[in-house]
Order: structure tokens, then C-alpha cells, then sequence
């Protein structure tokens, strides 16, 4: 195999990146002041703390929320084709189904679906 070709390709595409972000820096605008770092709540100055830390709750839920949204992801074209791939298809989706299910059993019984 000839591995010139590809050589100048990667090395051509990361000269051009190189370069991209060369220029980029050095034509940007810069301002520094002590406003650009504060924290932007819709145009409303914030009270006390700009960070404050969020109960882990919050990312379980979306977590799950987003296990459950990309099951519908992968569902949905088998769905359209479920006709054409026979038992076989229909066997191995109800295997993603059943571990699916599975996890989301898991996760009641350990009161992740509980709002505390």
C-alpha cells in the first residue's frame, strides 16, 4: 500500500488547521475588563454566588432521560424495516429491549426515579 498519498493528506490538514488557528488569534479582537468575566444571567446582575453546586439528582435524571431518549433513537429504524429482517431482527431487539428494562428495574428499585 502507498501511504505517501495519505502522509501529505494528514500533514497538509493539520498545517491548515495550524494555520487556521494562527491567524485567528492574531486578527481577533481582544478587550479584557473586568465585566467580560462576571457571570450572565439575562442581563441581570447576580446576587451572592454566581456557582453554586446542583444535587445529583439532577444529572441522574438526565442521565436516564438520555439512555431512554437514544433507545428510541436505535427503535425507531428497526421499525421500519422490522418487516425485512425476520426472527432474527425480531430476536435481537427484544435482547436491547430486555436490557433496557432491565436497567431501568435497577434503577427504580435503587430510588433513582424518586424526586428527594
Amino acid at each position: 500500500m502507498n501511504f505517501t498519498l495519505l502522509v501529505v493528506v494528514l500533514l497538509t490538514a493539520i498545517a491548515f488547521v495550524g494555520v487556521v488557528i494562527a491567524l485567528s488569534n492574531a486578527i481577533s479582537p481582544r478587550s479584557y475588563n473586568a465585566q467580560k468575566f462576571e457571570a450572565y444571567e439575562c442581563g441581570i446582575p447576580t446576587r451572592g454566588k454566581s456557582w453554586m453546586q446542583f444535587r445529583v439528582g439532577y444529572y441522574l435524571f438526565a442521565i436516564l432521560f438520555l439512555m431512554f431518549d437514544v433507545e428510541t433513537v436505535f427503535l425507531f429504524p428497526w421499525a421500519v424495516i422490522a418487516r425485512d429482517l425476520g426472527p432474527q431482527g425480531l430476536i435481537s431487539i427484544l435482547f436491547f429491549l430486555v436490557v433496557l428494562v432491565l436497567g431501568l428495574a435497577y434503577a427504580w428499585k435503587k430510588g433513582a426515579l424518586e424526586w428527594k
